[in-house]
C-alpha cells in the first residue's frame, strides 16, 4: 500500500497517535506525518504510507493555514488554554481597528521565539523536558514567514484569526505575540488547520470513516499534482531507478518522472554543480 492518505485530525490526540492508530487499521508500520499538530488541534494531518514515506521532507515544507481562536487577557506555561495560567488580566473593550492594524503590521518575516512546550531540542535536549524539570534555557528563535493573517470574527475578549504561514511557525507563539502587542497577554483556545500544501480540509476523512474503511488513499502522482510531469521510456527509467545522473532534458527547477504506466518513478531536479545536468531529489521506486 504507498500513497497519502488525508485525515481531519480530532482533538485530544497527538499526531503520533493517529499515526499509530492509523497504522494498526490499516496493518502497516511504514507510515509517518508531514507537519505536527497539537492535541487541542484539529484538521488537515497528511500520512504518507509506503513508499510514499519517501515524501514526508519534502510536503513538510509546504505552507499551512489555520484558523485560529485567540483568548486575550490570559497566559499559560503551554501558550494554550490548556495550560497551566501564568497570568490572567481584565480586558477592556478590543478595538477592531487596533486589532486589524496589528494583524496586518505582523504579515512578513520575523524571529519569532519557539515555545518552551515544544519538541525543539537545545543542548541535545527537548525543550518540553527543560520545562518539566522547571530548568532554566534560552528559548530559539526562528525566522518564519506570515504569508497572510486576518481578523474574521471579534467577541468580548475572544478573536478568530485565519493565515497562511510558512514551515516551522508555531501558532501558540503566534497569538502570544499578538496579544502582546494588543497589550496584553494572550493564548491559543483552538487550532483548526484548514491546508497543507494542495490538501485541503474538505478533502479529508474522519477516524470513523477510516474505522469504517470509506476513505481513498491518493497516488503518488495524485499527490505532486503540483509538480511538471514527464513520462519516460523503459530505457530511460532504468536510468532514473539507479539514481543517475542525466543530461538536463527539462527547464524546471523540479520534476516528476513516470513511467508509461504512469507511476512515480522520481523527483529530479536541476544539477547545481553542473547546469548540464539533471540529479534526483527522491527515488520513489524500487527496482
Amino acid at each position: 500500500m504507498d500513497g497519502i492518505l488525508l485525515v481531519d485530525k480530532p482533538s485530544g490526540y497527538t499526531s503520533r497517535d493517529i499515526v499509530n492508530i492509523v497504522g494498526k487499521l490499516l496493518n502497516t508500520k511504514k507510515i509517518g506525518h508531514t507537519g505536527t499538530l497539537d492535541p487541542i488541534a484539529t484538521g488537515v494531518l497528511v500520512l504518507c504510507i509506503g513508499r510514499a514515506t519517501k515524501l514526508v521532507d519534502i510536503l513538510v515544507n509546504d505552507d499551512k493555514e489555520y484558523i485560529a481562536e485567540i483568548t486575550i487577557g490570559i497566559e499559560t506555561d503551554t501558550l494554550d488554554i490548556e495550560g497551566k495560567v501564568i497570568k490572567q488580566v481584565k480586558v477592556n473593550d478590543i478595538d477592531k481597528k487596533q486589532v486589524e492594524a496589528v494583524l496586518t503590521n505582523m504579515i512578513g518575516e520575523y524571529e519569532q521565539e519557539v515555545p518552551i512546550y515544544s519538541a525543539i531540542k537545545v543542548k541535545g535536549k527537548k525543550l518540553y523536558d527543560y520545562a518539566r524539570s522547571n530548568e532554566k534555557v534560552t528559548l530559539p528563535k526562528r525566522l518564519v514567514n506570515i504569508k497572510t493573517l486576518e481578523l474574521t470574527n471579534i467577541k468580548d475578549n475572544i478573536l478568530t484569526i485565519k493565515c497562511q504561514v510558512s514551515k516551522g511557525t508555531y501558532i501558540r507563539s503566534l497569538v502570544r505575540d499578538i496579544g502582546l502587542k494588543l497589550g496584553y497577554p494572550a493564548c491559543m483556545s483552538s487550532l483548526r488547520r484548514i491546508r497543507q500544501g494542495i490538501f485541503k480540509i474538505e478533502d479529508c476523512y474522519t477516524m470513523e470513516n477510516i474505522k469504517n474503511k470509506e476513505y481513498n488513499i491518493l497516488r503518488i502522482t495524485e499527490a505532486l499534482k503540483n509538480y511538471p510531469i514527464k513520462v519516460v521510456d523503459d530505457k530511460m527509467a532504468k536510468k532514473i531507478l539507479n539514481g543517475m545522473k542525466l543530461d538536463k532534458f527539462f527547464d524546471e527547477e523540479r520534476i516528476l518522472l513516470i513511467d508509461e504506466q504512469n507511476e512515480a518513478l522520481a523527483i529530479y531536479e536541476r544539477d547545481s554543480n553542473d547546469k548540464s545536468k539533471v540529479k534526483p531529489l527522491k527515488i520513489l521506486k524500487t527496482t
